[in-house]
C-alpha cells in the first residue's frame, strides 16, 4: 500500500471514532435513516446472495482473510527491522478499512434508538412487577409442560432436528409482523456454524457475520435453547445489535411460534432470566419460587449448565472479557451485564398482555 494512502487511512481511524461518539447522541437519526431505511435493504440483499448457500460464506471469508494476513506477515516480516513505521501504517490502514465496513454493513445499529423507546415501554420496573411476571411465566411454563403430555418430573427434549428448528423459526417472525412490521424477517439466512467447537470453548451460542449478513448457531447445543439462539441471531440480522434486545425479540419470536415445543422453549428461556433477576434481589424468594416449578423444567436448566461447565477453560474468560469491552466500545455501557435489560423489556411488555 502506498505510504500516502496508508497514512490517510490511518488518520481516518480517530475521525471515525470521533464521529461515532457524536452519533450516539442522535439515536433517532440512526433509527430513521440507517436502521429502518438503508440497513433493511442492505441486509436483504446479503441474505438473498448468501442465504441459499448450504455452508457459511462468511466463515470462508474469515478463513481467507486469516490466510492472507499470515501470508502478508511472512512476506513483510523483514520490513519490521528496516521499515517499522511503514509496516505499522499498512496494518492500521487495513484496520481502518475493516472498521469502516463493519459499521456501514451492520455496526451502526449499535447506535439506534433503544428498543423500549421504539416500542413505547418503560425501561424500569418494581420488584413487585418482577415477581408478578415471574409467577405468570412459572404458571405458563408448568402448564405448557403438562399440555405437551409429559410428567412434571420429565425433562422435555426438542423433537426436531436442528435444521428443522432453524426453518421453523421463520413462523414466529411471520406472526410478529402483524404487531411489529419492523421485525419482518425474510429471506432466511441462519446456519449451523462450522466453528461450533471453538465457539463452545469461548462460551458462545452463536454469532452474526456482519460482512456477509449470515447468522450462525452453535450446533453443539442440543438443549431447549437451540431454537431461541436461532431467533436471537435472526434478530441481529434484522438490525437489533444490542444483545439484550436480541434476547427480547427471540423471546417474542419463540412465544409467537405456532409450534408448542418452540413456544415451550421460549417460555422456559424467559423464565430463567426472570428467576436470575429475582435471585439478585432476594435469594429466599428465589428458592421459594424454585419449589413451584416442575422438576422437569429445572432438569432442562441443569442440562444447560452441565453443557457449558463441560467446556470451561481459561480462554473462555479472556474471550468474555474481550466481548464485554467490545460491547462497551459500541455504545453498550454495561457490557455483558446489559443482557439484564431484557428483563425490563419482558416485565413491561407483558404487564398488560397475556403470556
Amino acid at each position: 500500500m502506498q505510504k500516502r494512502t496508508a497514512l490517510i487511512l490511518t488518520i481516518l481511524i480517530p475521525v471515525q471514532v470521533s464521529f461515532l461518539q457524536i452519533l450516539k447522541y442522535f439515536p433517532e437519526f440512526v433509527e430513521k435513516y440507517y436502521s429502518l431505511s438503508f440497513y433493511p435493504f442492505l441486509s436483504k440483499v446479503s441474505r438473498f446472495l448468501f442465504g441459499w448457500v448450504p455452508f457459511s460464506v462468511g466463515d470462508i471469508f474469515y478463513l481467507l482473510i486469516a490466510i492472507l494476513a499470515i501470508r502478508w506477515l511472512c512476506k513483510n516480516f523483514y520490513r519490521l527491522r528496516f521499515e517499522p513505521i511503514r509496516v505499522l501504517l499498512d496494518i492500521t490502514a487495513a484496520f481502518s478499512i475493516v472498521y469502516f465496513m463493519f459499521h456501514i454493513l451492520w455496526g451502526f445499529n449499535y447506535y439506534r434508538l433503544p428498543l423500549h423507546k421504539s416500542l413505547d415501554l418503560n425501561s424500569d420496573y418494581s420488584y413487585e412487577q418482577l415477581l408478578s411476571t415471574t409467577h405468570r411465566f412459572i404458571e405458563k411454563s408448568n402448564t405448557m409442560h403438562q399440555q405437551l403430555g409429559f410428567a412434571d418430573s420429565v425433562k422435555i427434549a426438542m423433537p426436531y432436528t436442528q435444521k428443522e428448528m432453524l426453518t421453523m423459526s421463520l413462523n414466529g417472525y411471520k406472526n410478529l409482523e402483524k404487531e411489529f412490521p419492523q421485525l419482518t424477517y425474510s429471506p432466511r439466512s441462519v446456519k449451523k456454524s462450522g466453528w461450533s467447537l471453538g465457539l463452545t470453548y469461548m462460551g458462545y451460542s452463536g454469532y452474526l457475520n456482519p460482512f456477509s449478513g449470515e447468522a450462525h448457531v452453535n450446533n453443539r447445543i442440543t438443549t431447549y435453547k437451540f431454537p431461541v439462539v436461532g431467533c436471537h441471531e435472526e434478530a441481529h440480522q434484522i438490525g437489533y445489535a444490542a444483545e439484550n434486545e436480541a434476547n427480547f425479540i427471540a423471546t417474542l419470536a419463540t412465544l409467537n411460534n405456532d409450534d408448542p415445543y418452540i413456544q415451550y422453549a421460549g417460555s422456559i428461556f424467559t423464565l430463567r432470566y426472570l428467576l436470575n433477576e429475582v435471585a439478585r434481589n432476594d435469594e429466599t424468594a428465589y428458592y421459594d419460587l424454585l419449589k413451584t416449578i416442575n422438576p422437569g423444567i429445572l432438569k432442562s436448566y441443569q442440562e444447560m449448565r452441565d453443557f457449558w461447565e463441560g467446556y470451561e477453560n481459561p480462554f473462555e474468560r479472556f474471550s468474555k472479557l474481550f466481548w464485554d469491552n467490545f460491547l462497551k466500545a459500541n455504545n453498550q455501557s454495561r457490557g455483558i451485564l446489559s443482557y439484564n435489560y431484557m428483563v425490563a423489556l419482558i416485565v413491561n411488555y407483558f404487564e398488560d398482555k397475556p403470556i
